[in-house]
């Protein structure tokens, strides 16, 4: 069995295969409400690490204006070969410019936690706000450190071009301090022959509460339950959340 950790560097055309349980469409309905909701109905958009751009595709058919930011260069390369009419930059979503501030700002797929630490979180709301129009939207979801579970994780198998490729995803929290890592795992097969790829990304870890007083100097915040297909508020008990930020 050949091992290796180059996960996204290698393995970017796997991306896809990685993520086909996702119901991109959903998710990208159900910020276009959110927008519809609380936002000033501007068309302007940009996705926060956009990865291949399957969420920039659903956007660009609903009449959106696209742009993407991600800190992969292959996963950009796929993306723009997936979304030509999106702009796309290679760009660290806590160090990023734009020409013309935006209407709506998303980071799907818990990304947001991909800023190494709370000062480069607090960093990239910063940056978010700078970068939308006046009553502008950010959407991002969550999971709150406190609740995480080290026993949980999520997997599913696919095959391609006659291989199985079996997913497996968990997050890790030692119980203390502004870290946390997700942990993933890929294995193909194909005939006999087996190939593992595992990798551990650093990652910020936060609670709700913390969060709410990083966003607060800069945005009305509500928090709603984690479902793009209902918006209802957050229960107050749930590890997970979606945060819908508006700008004055």
């Amino acid at each position: 069995m050949q091992l290796s950790n180059a996960l996204y560097t290698d393995l970017s055309i796997y991306y896809d295969l990685m993520c086909c349980d996702i119901n991109y469409q959903a998710q990208s309905l159900g910020v276009q409400r959110l927008h519809q909701l609380f936002g000033n109905g501007g068309k302007q958009y940009l996705d926060l690490a956009c990865g291949s751009g399957p969420h920039i595709r659903h956007f660009i058919d609903a009449g959106y204006q696209c742009q993407g930011l991600d800190l992969n260069q292959p996963m950009l390369t796929l993306a723009q070969a997936r979304c030509p009419e999106a702009g796309f930059m290679l760009a660290d979503m806590g160090h990023f410019n734009l020409a013309q501030p935006v209407d709506l700002i998303s980071c799907f797929l818990y990304s947001v936690h991909y800023n190494p630490n709370l000062s480069a979180l607090s960093q990239c709301f910063a940056r978010v706000h700078a970068s939308l129009t006046r009553g502008g939207i950010f959407v991002f979801n969550a999971v709150d450190k406190h609740k995480i579970s080290n026993l949980s994780s999520v997997s599913h198998s696919t095959s391609h071009l006659g291989s199985l490729f079996e997913f497996a995803s968990a997050w890790h929290y030692n119980g203390q301090g502004e870290q946390q890592s997700l942990r993933l795992r890929i294995r193909k097969t194909t005939g006999s022959e087996q190939q593992l790829w595992q990798d551990e990304h650093p990652m910020v870890a936060v609670d709700f509460t913390q969060l709410q007083s990083l966003l607060a100097p800069y945005f009305e915040v509500h928090m709603l339950t984690h479902d793009y297909q209902s918006i209802m508020p957050w229960d107050a008990l749930s590890g997970n959340a979606l945060f819908v930020c508006i700008k004055a």
